[in-house]
């Protein structure tokens, strides 16, 4: 073995550096329909690795050892196979914070960080919110918006026991447990009779059941039951809507991520379910991604 880690005999050209293999794998995910190769090489190489993505820019000539190179060569056979790279790796970023996701979790995406944003905005409307979160899943939503409302109280709810254990591990690992609440059952039946709320906000399942089998690839790999909202993508979302005005307090809001398709249907849900204000909110990309609506008519409650 050279000094370099080059065994005897094979030359640094021939070695499997992380530049070559970097190469190779960014021409072989693209060759398998990856839309972003590079980046997916570089999150798999330095998972590989045991380092940040960053490092690899510095380690372009360092050979991988054996034990790396079949790490490597499993993840982009499953890579390749459509497997999310975040289940390859076991995190994914989201408002710059990191979650753990398992395949019993829906992986976070940018889209929901609008409902985030949405919520924080809203929340500054009361020194020490009360917020709901139904369909909690990895937690990202809770979890965010304990981080970044220093003084609220945050409730969580999500109904699969297997997707509660990675919820309660990523409220653990951004060591919120003080100001999150873990309940577990069906929307609204696990919160306590009477608690009032300030914000409700969810992130619940709204795909068409139709649209399930045409997902994409890595889509398909996820958890239906997180994707999955009846005939036209609402029964969820129309279950919120009826049961929330028992659970917010006069004036609180609730919030709700759709498909942009979605919205006027929803709009009309809210204000014929006594919601005022009512708005869409849009995503990156232009497109109606939230529905929002404040509880006025107190008589409901």
């Amino acid at each position: 073995m050279a000094t370099d880690g080059t065994p005897v005999g094979e030359t640094q050209q021939d070695a499997w550096t992380v530049r070559k293999v970097l190469d190779w794998t960014i021409g072989y995910l693209k060759e398998h329909g990856s839309e972003s190769p590079r980046l997916e090489a570089e999150v798999l190489l330095a998972h590989a690795r045991g380092c940040q993505r960053i490092q690899l820019y510095t380690q372009y000539d360092q050979v991988l050892t054996d034990q790396q190179r079949g790490v490597m060569r499993e993840l982009v056979k499953r890579r390749a196979n459509k497997e999310p790279v975040a289940y390859l790796v076991g995190h994914r970023e989201f408002f710059s914070l990191d979650f753990l996701v398992t395949k019993d979790v829906f992986i976070p995406r940018p889209d929901t960080e609008t409902l985030v944003m949405s919520a924080i905005d809203a929340a500054k409307e009361w020194s020490q919110p009360s917020i709901l979160d139904l369909c909690a899943g990895s937690g990202c939503v809770a979890v965010s918006l304990a981080v970044n409302v220093p003084k609220s109280r945050v409730t969580a709810v999500e109904l699969h026991p297997a997707t509660a254990r990675v919820t309660r591990q990523n409220i653990d690992k951004h060591k919120v447990t003080e100001r999150v609440t873990l309940l577990e059952g069906d929307l609204f039946a696990p919160v306590e009779r009477g608690a009032r709320f300030e914000l409700i906000v969810s992130n619940p399942p709204y795909v068409t059941s139709g649209e399930i089998p045409g997902l994409e690839a890595d889509v398909r790999h996820e958890p239906h039951r997180a994707l999955d909202g009846g005939v036209d993508g609402l029964d969820v979302i129309r279950r919120i809507v009826n049961q929330a005005p028992g659970f917010l307090v006069p004036g609180g809001w609730l919030m709700m991520e759709l498909a942009p398709e979605q919205a006027p249907t929803a709009i009309s849900l809210l204000e014929d379910g006594g919601f005022a204000d009512t708005a869409t909110v849009k995503d990156l990309a232009g497109q109606a991604r939230v529905v929002k609506g404040r509880w006025q008519n107190s008589a409901r409650n």
